[in-house]
């Protein structure tokens, strides 16, 4: 915590690789249907996968909405500056049923048009009964129409690889280069 704000950035185990960091609410704080918001500047770098979601584990189904996932080194998800460093532009919002494996009820890439390294911005799921709606500063840029009724739990995480690429030497390290969160609010419906 710095300033009030949680900082997780990438950083290099002893061997040199580049390890997962992820705080979460299991067994602490779960809920089911309601507002979640997250206000965060996202780290920019091949390899970088920040992410907000909600995930439950009842059994042998894995329930999952993914908020925000954003990949800085991902082919079309953001751009290379001069240096060589990958910077966000582009996350993916997704829902996840659970009920066997990859069981995708909806997905959306949303181009922001922004470095969403460069600032802070309002990734956020209105989740009902029946429908998940999702915001990026308060715009809606997914619906999915689909029942999930499991209690999730938070996750944030920086974890490395995936679409983003492995990364590298052009992959900034420390405090500087932080998946910044200034807050994480869920709200319940009345």
């Amino acid at each position: 915590m710095e300033n009030g704000a949680l900082k997780i950035w990438p950083q290099r185990d002893a061997s040199g690789n580049f390890f997962n960091r992820t705080i979460d609410t299991d067994g602490k704080y779960a809920q089911t249907y309601g507002y979640f918001e997250m206000e965060a500047k996202l780290p920019k770098g091949k390899g970088t996968w920040p992410a907000f979601w909600l995930f439950a584990h009842p059994g042998d189904r894995r329930p999952e909405m993914d908020i925000m996932e954003a990949y800085a080194g991902g082919n079309g998800w953001g751009y290379t500056d001069a240096s060589g460093i990958a910077h966000p532009t582009t996350y993916g919002a997704t829902v996840w049923v659970g009920d066997y494996a990859n069981h995708q009820a909806g997905f959306k890439m949303y181009d922001s048009g922004v470095d969403l390294s460069a600032a802070f911005h309002n990734y956020a799921v209105k989740w009902e009964a029946n429908k998940q709606t999702y915001y990026f500063d308060g715009k809606e840029v997914l619906t999915v129409n689909v029942a999930m009724a499991d209690p999730m739990y938070i996750i944030l995480d920086l974890w490395f690889g995936s679409a983003s690429g492995t990364p590298d030497g052009t992959t900034p390290t420390g405090k500087t280069n932080s998946y910044e969160v200034n807050y994480v609010r869920a709200w319940k419906f009345k």
